[in-house]
């Protein structure tokens, strides 16, 4: 298999990006990093659109460059639903031309399972498809970092420059800022045209017994600002059309006993005042 791909980015760019795998590991299509830190930035799943279908397999890429300033990539993964395998030998040359770079891309595959039973050219053109993509997106992210790059390079410089600084002394003071003058050197405003404001008042001594406990005074005053105070309202029973019904009381012993006298009481006078009619009449 062979492809050129050309991107409008110079060749040193492309050199620092793939020198890095976590800058090339997001610019695979289709390619979701594993969680695991540990196994690299370049093991994961790898989803591959051929012929109308969808196949994703779980494996690792490794990228290495050659002393001859080519790369080499080689993959291996398995079908997370199903039985197949792939394995991928390519090399990757950048050659230098006019406004950009061109990306050349040989070598084999060979597939187990459901891509060996799609048609040789759908195959082809899902390859294709993903190197376009691939460069694409390696392109961006080298322009991108080279912006960034430089763009730190600018804030270094104006942070070391001396140029919008102002002439500074031995003592490491700006010229500008001993011109300005101290705070201390302001004029102090007139007094007060007040014909009072000079004038000293004299405040009587009054005896402990004529001050009043503020811990008393600030209870008052808390319970006339709210009515009453935090804990009579939390244990106060409720109020008006909330009040609780209360139930029938049972008449006690002592209440029967009260009433009770009284009534023997009567009816022993009266008892007396008959009897004595009675004997009056006889």
């Amino acid at each position: 298999m062979e492809h050129e791909v050309f991107v409008p980015v110079d060749v040193e760019t492309l050199r620092a990006a793939l020198a890095d795998p976590e800058r090339v590991a997001p610019c695979v299509p289709g390619f979701q990093q594993d969680a695991d830190a540990s196994a690299g930035p370049l093991s994961g799943r790898l989803k591959v659109r051929a012929g109308g279908h969808s196949i994703t397999y779980r494996g690792a890429l490794h990228l290495a460059s050659r002393d001859d300033e080519t790369y080499v990539v080689e993959g291996e993964g398995a079908e997370v639903r199903g039985t197949g395998s792939a394995k991928l030998t390519l090399t990757v040359r950048l050659s230098k031309v006019e406004g950009g770079t061109t990306l050349r891309f040989t070598g084999t595959t060979s597939a187990e399972g459901r891509l060996k039973e799609l048609p040789e050219d759908a195959a082809v053109s899902a390859a294709h498809r993903l190197l376009d993509r691939f460069a694409e997106a390696l392109a961006a992210t080298a322009a991108a970092g080279a912006v960034r790059d430089a763009d730190d390079l600018d804030g270094v410089d104006d942070v070391d420059g001396t140029d919008e600084l102002g002439d500074v002394d031995d003592d490491g003071v700006d010229q500008g800022a001993e011109s300005a003058g101290s705070v201390f050197d302001a004029p102090v405003p007139p007094p007060s045209l007040d014909p009072l404001a000079d004038a000293e008042f004299e405040v009587p001594d009054l005896p402990d017994e004529a001050l009043a406990d503020p811990g008393v005074e600030a209870a008052h005053a808390r319970r006339t600002m709210i009515g009453r105070s935090a804990e009579e309202v939390d244990h106060a029973p409720p109020r008006g059309r909330y009040a609780p019904t209360p139930g029938p009381q049972a008449a006690s012993t002592t209440d029967t006993l009260r009433w009770l006298a009284p009534a023997a009481a009567l009816a022993l006078a009266s008892a007396v005042v008959v009897g004595r009619a009675l004997r009056r009449r006889k």
